[in-house]
């Protein structure tokens, strides 16, 4: 059986650079070398990690990579976790995926290996991993389970996502071909690679195409403005609160500055928006500033990318295109019926070779989400002159802020451990920012005072950051229904 498709495509890609940052270069054979090296060590004394799950938490960039394909090319399945979650966030990812290793570099090594003795788990650090030659390394199936990515849904926890080899290629190759990539792209990436949109969208379509990654351990407006400014990339992709951030920058520029900078991005190829949906006002000021129409897009972890603006053609601000090349998409509406015609609402359904297999030892969550073979996404969207426009999540307890896909129910639990908290409903509110803005309504213990500063202080260090309220409502009592349950369409209109 030949290699994984990615393996063997980086191989063809000869001595081209895969990484580069301002102080080094690193080439696909180095690559492919030091992801062999890693999965020998991994291996030990076994021919094959059969499907183990192994935590990744690496910094992104060229190591993180190579650990990734070292757990492929070794027969496990990757669990790539959020390098700013808290201790109980990377606990919880490490019990429900019953991960059995840890690979990570020094850094994050450091950090997560008292958790790993607590656990019982076998930490590998890959600085320690030396250029040795690598072992024989096994056959992988492409239809072999390749990673569970975590995401939050309408329950308190996030549930894992499996996805197969096959279905990432196909996901992959998708994109590629819709996006027109070429080995001689070069972008850079500044997402979190714990998130599809970094690792699926940016990392795994750079390298299927030998393109160059400039990677970055975060974004700084700053830096890559100034990068921009090199005239070194050919695509970007980002998060609709990233383009507020560079529209606030170039707007506040010196003319010489903003000049240079807007030339610079004009002579990008393709630039791309996602993760959340983009404000129809920040796709016309960008268009202003620097004559580029952001190609906006739609996906979800479960089913990689579904729809999109067209690369060649037009880019309406509002909406999300058409069916990506392999991908069916249809509506259904609240009747159960399919809608056949234009300009009337449904559920957007999605199938195809890309679609997720499972929710990691979740069987009835995972019946429940799959209607005839094609995935529930939970989002309500409507089919105007060919284009696909989203109207909002079917539940209300999922929140898009900056990019991320919150549970509304997660966050509410962890308020609830505050002492002052005696009961709350967390919603996401629009924001030109950040798409939705965390919101907490809350009902204080005694009537103490509570405001959105000390809670923000509170929350540092109990939950991730972009989880952390970021506006508070304190009231006497939370509306509930005559069932006595919450109502979270009560709790939105007290901002109306």
């Amino acid at each position: 059986m030949p290699e994984l498709p990615i393996i063997e495509r980086a191989r063809s890609h000869g001595d081209r650079i895969a990484f580069r940052t301002m102080s080094e270069s690193r080439t696909y054979p180095q690559l492919l070398n030091r992801s062999g090296a890693i999965a020998s060590a991994l291996l030990v004394d076994v021919e094959d990690l059969q499907e183990a799950r192994a935590a990744l938490l690496v910094t992104p960039g060229f190591e993180y990579s190579a650990a990734q394909w070292a757990i492929w090319r070794a027969g496990g399945i990757v669990v790539p976790i959020c390098l700013s979650a808290t201790e109980s966030e990377w606990e919880y990812a490490l019990t429900d995926s019953q991960a059995s290793l840890v690979v990570a570099d020094a850094i994050n090594a450091a950090k997560i290996a008292s958790l790993c003795e607590k656990l019982g788990l076998r930490l590998v650090s890959i600085d320690s991993v030396t250029a040795e030659t690598p072992r024989s390394l096994p056959e992988i199936d492409p239809n072999r389970r390749a990673m569970i990515l975590y995401t939050s849904g309408t329950t308190s926890k996030p549930k894992g996502v499996v996805t197969t080899h096959a279905m990432i290629q196909s996901q992959i190759e998708s994109l590629v071909q819709a996006w027109e990539w070429n080995a001689d792209d070069r972008i850079p990436m500044f997402l979190p690679l714990h998130h599809i949109h970094g690792i699926i969208n940016i990392t795994g379509c750079a390298l299927w195409s030998g393109a160059v990654i400039e990677p970055f351990s975060r974004f700084d407006t700053t830096t890559i403005l100034g990068r921009v400014r090199d005239d070194a990339y050919t695509l970007f992709m980002a998060v609709p609160t990233i383009y507020v951030k560079l529209i606030q920058a170039l707007e506040t520029a010196s003319d010489e500055d903003r000049n240079a900078i807007q030339a610079c991005f004009r002579k990008l190829r393709l630039m791309v928006s996602g993760s959340a949906a983009l404000p129809a006002s920040v796709h016309q000021r960008w268009a202003e500033l620097t004559s580029q129409e952001l190609l906006e897009r739609y996906g979800m972890t479960e089913i990689g990318m579904a729809l999109s603006n067209l690369y060649r053609g037009e880019r309406r601000p509002g909406a999300v295109g058409a069916p990506l090349p392999g991908v069916e998409v249809r509506l259904k509406a609240e009747n159960g019926s399919v809608v056949t015609v234009e300009d009337e609402p449904g559920e957007i359904q999605v199938r195809g070779p890309g679609v997720f297999q499972a929710y990691w030892n979740r069987p009835e969550a995972t019946a429940e989400t799959f209607e005839d073979g094609w995935f529930r996404t939970g989002d309500m969207a409507v089919l105007e002159r060919g284009y696909y426009r989203i109207m909002g999540r079917l539940s209300v307890d999922i929140i898009k802020s900056g990019g991320y896909k919150l549970s509304a129910l997660e966050i509410e639990a962890g308020l609830l451990e505050h002492p002052l908290i005696a009961e709350c409903a967390v919603i996401g509110l629009p924001d030109e920012t950040w798409g939705e803005a965390v919101t907490a309504v809350c009902v204080v213990r005694n009537g103490v005072p509570l405001d959105i500063t000390t809670l923000r202080e509170w929350c540092k260090g109990r939950m991730s950051v972009y989880k952390i309220p970021q506006r508070l409502l304190v009231v006497n009592e939370l509306p509930r229904n005559a069932m006595g349950k919450v109502t979270k369409t009560a709790v939105r209109e007290l901002f109306q």
